[in-house]
């Protein structure tokens, strides 16, 4: 095998990829109760709100984004809205871009909300698509998965990004709002300095910041503003920043 792949290899598997639709919801709460007001104030509706999940895993968080917003916010018809999910592990991608996924991610889901968004796969149907190479996560005892309607999978895109390679994160453009949540605890302080400077360099002027209810920017020296909203505790790249 070549080095590359040899490395990606390792990767994936040190990657932590444990997470579930609607994952600290009170963040999307704030996601339509405040943020999005205030990314869209002043702005033309032809100018796309851009939205990133990185690292998004196995996609639970970019999907609960795009769900969050058609259920929340009643203006999305009237906006482009792009959402991107990145992430350095391939395998993880892979399982995100498939989209299926077993009881234990969706136990936060309301059913109603399950039954509008996913169909149900059982053993037969999941097996005959991994026999065709399709990557998919294990299915659950009963052997039933839910995968997301295809509408909403093609509402996504993924893509592998490193957090500490800022001149691959630039290749994705700037974003208003990004959610990178409970990987910086991960990350000894040299490189979570670096990624937090290339998180700032992601975001618009203005854009948003949601980090893990466990994360904070206290110990990282960083040009990002603290909000304070109802609903969470975000960071801002304040308007008149450069770089």
């Amino acid at each position: 095998a070549d080095a590359a792949g040899e490395v990606q290899h390792f990767v994936n598997a040190f990657t932590v990829n444990e997470t579930y639709f609607n994952r600290e919801e009170h963040q999307l709460h704030c996601l339509t109760g405040s943020l999005i007001d205030a990314v869209i104030a002043g702005r033309a509706l032809n100018d796309p709100i851009r939205i990133w999940s990185m690292p998004c895993a196995t996609g639970e968080e970019p999907y609960s984004v795009a769900i969050w917003l058609l259920e929340h916010w009643p203006a999305v018809d009237d906006w482009e809205v792009e959402i991107v999910g990145s992430d350095i592990d391939t395998r993880a991608l892979a399982a995100a871009e498939a989209g299926r996924y077993g009881a234990r991610a969706l136990g936060r889901l309301p059913p109603a909300l399950v039954s509008r968004y996913f169909t149900v796969e059982d053993r037969s149907s999941f097996e005959e698509a991994s026999s065709q190479g399709a990557p998919s996560q294990v299915p659950t005892s009963q052997g039933r998965t839910w995968r997301i309607l295809p509408e909403l999978r093609g509402s996504v895109r993924f893509s592998r990004r490193n957090l500490v390679d800022g001149a691959g994160m630039a290749q994705e453009g700037r974003f208003d709002i990004v959610f990178c949540r409970n990987v910086l605890i991960y990350f000894d302080d040299a490189s979570r300095k670096i990624a937090a400077a290339n998180l700032f360099s992601a975001l618009r002027p203005g854009g948003f910041l949601c980090l893990g209810h466990t994360e904070s920017m206290a110990r990282i020296p960083s040009r990002f503003r603290t909000r304070r909203f109802p609903e969470a505790i975000v960071y801002q790249r304040p308007e008149d920043a450069h770089g």
